[in-house]
């Protein structure tokens, strides 16, 4: 008997710890950013997007045997559609969204429909109504951003430069002083943190940095393609700490403030002079620019 009583303990145990695993699975963190969008969200950290839809089977079939597989049926229809209108609104870079490359481009906007039907069911649930749950995810970087990093790219060189600033007439010559102190060696930092909170900053697959004087200090032009393919230009986070603690960015990243935001779906980021200098002299700059060792924190 009491042999009996241990095993039950255990067996309880065990389920007790794969139901606490597969929570731990699904759950979210609190550091994490996600964007809720109508049936579903965009987890930016995470780098996935789902979607949730329900189903129910007709009146007629109520009580039947094929009830179950005919609301299941449905259930995923909806699922399919709410998770593609969802992907369709994801924003590639500060002035685009996916749908604004669909809409061009017939052969993108049929790419981007058989990602969403690949995606994978990651739980289904039957509900005591006769309706059914099910919940669809698919991946935000990878394959999707395989085809829509080159294409953002592109249509960034479309955009003719911004206007050169008109030079002012010429000063005096300025009196002799002592030439300034020599700059401190450069640092070597390992990726770039931007606190971009208090400025309503946005995220998207494609974002850039500038410096107050419209100078790019990160954008296409920095990174590999198959590392902003892979995992995105950056990362996202709404905890600074876990940022600078992400093994994104490694062990000493350089952290700085961005200061407003740019274009229309705010996720161009404006830092300090002071602070692109720093980046730019960073004896590893081009390195972890490259790999996209790159963290925005958002509000």
């Amino acid at each position: 008997m009491k042999l009996r009583f241990v095993s039950i303990t255990v067996l309880t145990g065990i389920l007790l710890l794969w139901t606490s695993a597969a929570f731990c699975q699904n759950a979210i963190s609190m550091s994490e950013w996600v964007e809720k969008v109508g049936q579903g969200s965009v987890n930016w950290s995470a780098g996935f997007i789902e979607a949730k839809g329900i189903g129910a089977p007709p009146d007629r079939y109520l009580g039947k045997i094929n009830a179950r597989p005919m609301a299941l049926r449905a259930a995923k229809v909806d699922a399919y559609r709410n998770l593609l209108e969802i992907t369709k609104g994801v924003q590639v870079d500060s002035r685009t969204t996916v749908k604004d490359f669909a809409v061009e481009s017939d052969v993108i906007n049929t790419q981007v429909e058989g990602l969403v039907k690949g995606a994978q069911i990651m739980d289904q649930q039957y509900l005591s109504d006769g309706t059914v749950e099910v919940t669809l995810r698919m991946p935000l970087y990878g394959e999707l951003s395989k085809i829509m990093i080159p294409v953002s790219i592109q249509k960034r060189k479309e955009i003719p430069p911004p206007a050169p600033v008109v030079e002012t007439p010429a000063l005096p010559p300025a009196p002799v002083v002592a030439p300034p102190p020599a700059p401190p060696a450069a640092v070597s930092y390992t990726g770039l943190v931007v606190d971009a909170r208090g400025i309503q900053a946005r995220p998207a697959m494609s974002p850039r940095i500038y410096d107050e004087d419209g100078k790019e200090v990160y954008g296409s032009a920095n990174v590999d393609r198959e590392y902003a393919v892979q995992q995105g230009m950056s990362g996202y986070a709404r905890d600074l700490t876990a940022a600078q603690s992400n093994q994104r960015v490694t062990a000493s990243p350089i952290t700085v403030k961005g200061l407003k935001t740019g274009g229309a779906g705010r996720s161009d980021l404006v830092i300090s002079n002071a602070d692109a200098q720093l980046i730019r002299a960073s004896a590893e700059n081009a390195s972890f620019m490259k790999k996209c060792r790159v963290m925005i924190v958002l509000d």
